[in-house]
């Protein structure tokens, strides 16, 4: 081999040509763009230190492959006939010595898993990985077929690199430019692929798949300087250079550009922060542990990695926090190993995602806080010009702060109800993706664990309706839209309804209701339906914050004036003053046994019935239980049967 070299060797005076520059751009480029570089040296990258052993090793590792190349091509230019494809030497060339032998890759499908879990999601990632490389392997062979031959396959990996490589201006601006914004990335990654499509990829087809050899040769629409090979009149010999400096010269030109035109948003500047200024946060990351306990964390993790690796990173997370037995406490520094484990299996925003979502960490997206944070600076823009304008007028300026005061309060219950509200809805919808995710992925669940899990995502979506029919009903009350639906009817026959529906909950508690008889007697104007309602609501909780006792209620009345007051008191824990009024807020629930089933909207719609039939509802202290009022007025058309 060594004696071919000097007579096999390109004579030429120098290697370091245009082209060699442009070949190792594209290739240090690949490294840093390619997903599968990206996916080693980013996602599952567990340390920075290890890219200091990278920096040497990868290199070292290229070089080793690297010296058998010249022996291959030597033997390969010297035993096969001239006009023998160089990509395929490394086949051709045992077949030309008589050498069949050849191994293929089985050792995936010679080995299969012993002890096979039915809750593993290993054997899904995997066949998924499969399948991509089976449709890799056919765009590949799609390719070859509208080429025509093996000749275009020499250039399809620098084509392909020139193509990942439109991904790199965007990667470097948005690390180190402050003020580049997501339009000027996309417009310059759309302009590199434009014209590299045009200038290298679609002329590789020869004229066979959109553009046609009159194009490729005379240029669209007959425009010489529309050549693909000679665009804009600038000629270079090797049409691979040629492509890179169009394509990148027009992707960073569309990016700078764009970026100066628009103004980054609230949420982009963020990012840029986190981005261009990462080693200043540093030790900035939140001290509040999540809420999150360590077994749901380990059944993720099996689910992901594993029961073996979950188990190796489990002993090995609570062997550092000092535990010799049991599992590690859930610190934010376990939180970012496990997530960064994760990501090697998952991806990175789907293990930030599933991670997210058990610690629940943020009630609102960063979108909303960063528009509440906006509507915030107006409104102070707007208060300070105000204020400016109050020595003028000073009557219209004390209206207008108070203006202001309102509607800073209206924000505040705003911002309070949003969190609220997506707490709430969360919760549930957590559970049902979870569930289904679960169904879905796990082919070999039983029917047993499936009628499960069919059934906690039926009650939890159950859930999610009332909660959102209870959050609409409240704000149709509140706007004062509702229309009710007045008629004479019994107080008595109120109170049974409410009675009657409360009736399979009462039974299982083994609770017991006493109401006043001459309830009966009592013909009122209402909406019965409505009412009903506020009793079912009363009864519900009364049963379900009862102490460990059967619970007692009792239903009685008085009248004073044209007043009629209905009472409803219980035997449970009762009420503390300072809650009283708290009870009646939106989403207002004690800390007790109870207090997870409920959402706290039912004390709310309660009363704002009650003030739309004209009455009121309060908490009345006494010394044990708790004890409701419920105020409805007598006009002159209603009247207690036989009491004169």
């Amino acid at each position: 081999i060594m004696s071919r070299i000097a007579e096999q060797m390109p004579q030429e005076e120098s290697l370091y040509s245009s082209r060699w520059v442009t070949l190792i751009f594209l290739s240090a480029t690949a490294i840093v763009c390619l997903p599968r570089m990206f996916q080693i040296v980013v996602v599952e990258n567990s340390a920075e230190k290890h890219l200091a052993t990278a920096s040497w090793a990868f290199p070292l590792y290229l070089f080793l492959m690297c010296i058998f190349v010249m022996p291959i091509a030597v033997t390969g230019l010297d035993l096969l006939p001239p006009g023998s494809n160089p990509d395929l030497f490394v086949l051709t060339i045992p077949l030309a010595v008589d050498q069949q032998g050849i191994v293929l890759p089985m050792w995936l499908y010679l080995t299969q898993r012993r002890n096979p879990e039915s809750d593993d999601v290993r054997s899904v990632l995997l066949r998924s990985r499969r399948i991509s490389i089976a449709a890799i392997l056919g765009l590949g062979y799609l390719y070859y077929i509208f080429t025509g031959g093996t000749s275009a396959l020499a250039s399809i990996g620098l084509i392909a690199f020139l193509g990942v490589a439109q991904i790199l201006p965007a990667l470097l601006f948005g690390l180190y430019w402050r003020n580049a914004t997501k339009i000027g990335a996309i417009c310059g990654i759309l302009c590199g692929y434009a014209f590299w499509a045009y200038t290298s990829f679609l002329p590789s087809f020869d004229g066979s798949f959109v553009l046609s050899k009159a194009v490729i040769e005379e240029g669209l629409f007959g425009l010489s300087f529309l050549r693909p090979h000679a665009l804009f009149g600038v000629t270079i010999d090797d049409r691979l250079i040629h492509s890179v400096f169009w394509s990148m010269s027009a992707n960073v030109v569309a990016l700078v550009g764009m970026s100066l035109l628009t103004a980054p948003s609230a949420l982009e500047r963020v990012q840029a922060v986190q981005f261009i200024n990462v080693f200043g946060q540093t030790g900035q990351r939140r001290a509040a542990l999540p809420i999150v306990t360590s077994e749901d964390l380990f059944i993720l993790a099996q689910r992901i990695l594993g029961r073996m690796e979950a188990a190796k990173l489990f002993n090995k997370m609570a062997e550092e926090q000092g535990k010799s037995t049991g599992l590690p406490e859930p610190t934010v520094e376990f939180l970012a190993t496990l997530e960064r484990e994760l990501s090697g299996a998952v991806g990175a925003a789907t293990s930030h995602a599933m991670i997210g979502q058990l610690t629940g960490g943020e009630a609102i997206s960063v979108e909303e806080l960063i528009a509440v944070a906006d509507e915030t600076a107006q409104i102070m823009e707007y208060s300070a010009r105000l204020e400016k304008k109050s020595n003028e007028l000073s009557v219209t300026a004390e209206q207008l702060r108070r203006a202001n005061q309102k509607l800073t309060q209206l924000g505040q219950q705003k911002d309070d109800f949003l969190s609220q509200v997506s707490h709430e809805l969360r919760t549930p919808m957590t559970s049902i993706r979870s569930f289904s995710e679960i169904i879905r992925s796990d082919e070999g669940i039983d029917s047993e664990r499936l009628k499960h899990f069919s059934s906690i995502i039926h009650e939890e979506s159950q859930r999610l309706t009332r909660l959102l029919d209870e959050i609409l009903d409240l704000s149709f009350l509140e706007s004062g839209r509702v229309k009710l639906n007045l008629h004479e009817t019994s107080i008595g026959e109120v109170v049974d309804q409410a009675i009657s529906a409360t009736s399979v909950i009462a039974e299982e508690s083994h609770t017991t209701i006493v109401r006043d008889d001459m309830l009966d007697r009592i013909n009122i104007i209402t909406d019965r339906d409505r009412l009903s309602q506020v009793f079912i609501n009363l009864i519900i909780n009364s049963i379900k914050y009862a102490a460990d006792k059967p619970p007692v209620i009792k239903i009685n009345h008085n009248i004073i004036g044209r007043e009629l007051n209905i009472f409803l008191t219980d035997n449970g824990p009762g009420i503390p003053e300072k809650d009283q009024k708290t009870i009646f807020e939106k989403f207002s629930r004690l800390s007790m046994k109870a207090a997870s089933t409920g959402v706290g909207l039912g004390l709310p719609i309660s009363l704002e019935i009650m003030q739309n039939l004209g009455g009121d509802l309060k908490c009345i202290p006494v010394q044990s239980g708790a004890k409701f009022r419920l105020t409805i007025p007598l006009s002159q058309t209603e009247k207690v049967v036989g009491i004169k």
